[in-house]
């Protein structure tokens, strides 16, 4: 096995980042609304969620994917159930779902350093405006929405986060900042159907 991971492979990279304890996993439940996290019991990882004593989990990072999630209907509620501090969440697994937008309850929890969201249906790239008011996040995944095809992609989304470090997997380099600026510069305004096609 070689050390590049597929777009499927997100295990490892939210492992890696969680600084308080093993990830919380309820991937593949399949869970249909966040109203119903706190019925279900997280999957089994390689190492022990700890847990307070009212029952909730010492963990800084969630893992929701491969579920068949369409909106943030109870996302605070189901957060505030299961994590000791919820205001800690450190990194979020959202990928292969069903949604559409990024709601911005994400933005309550500015610890978030990485949001992983591909595998869904985002069809607008201006969804990705509402992640710039995140202070720390660093690493993004958007990859497998429908933005993908959309002129400028790559462009678009380093224009708006240009402190990410990673994007899609793929580390953000300084020519990939320098032409983020241009075509900000350039095209940052008009229409996205008139942008154009950048090497992403």
């Amino acid at each position: 096995m070689s050390g590049v991971k597929s777009p499927r492979d997100t295990s490892a990279a939210i492992d890696a980042t969680n600084e308080y304890g093993p990830p919380l996993d309820y991937s593949y439940i399949p869970l249909t609304s966040f109203l119903d996290a706190g019925d279900e019991v997280p999957r089994k990882g390689q190492q022990k969620v700890m847990r307070t004593k009212e029952g909730k989990y010492r963990s800084t990072s969630l893992k929701f994917n491969y579920n068949a999630l369409t909106d943030f209907e109870g996302f605070k509620g189901a957060l505030e159930g299961i994590l000791e501090t919820p205001s800690d969440l450190s990194s979020l697994d959202l990928s292969f779902n069903d949604f559409t937008k990024i709601d911005p309850v994400l933005l309550e929890y500015p610890n978030l350093k990485m949001l992983y969201l591909h595998g869904n249906h985002i069809d607008k790239l201006e969804e990705i405006d509402k992640l710039a008011a995140l202070p720390n996040l660093i690493s993004l995944t958007v990859h497998g929405n429908l933005i993908e095809d959309l002129p400028g992609f790559r462009s678009y989304i380093l224009s708006r986060l240009p402190k990410l470090k990673t994007l899609n997997f793929s580390g953000v380099t300084k020519a990939d900042l320098t032409n983020a600026a241009t075509w900000k510069t350039m095209y940052g305004r008009k229409k996205t159907k008139r942008r154009p096609k950048d090497d992403a």
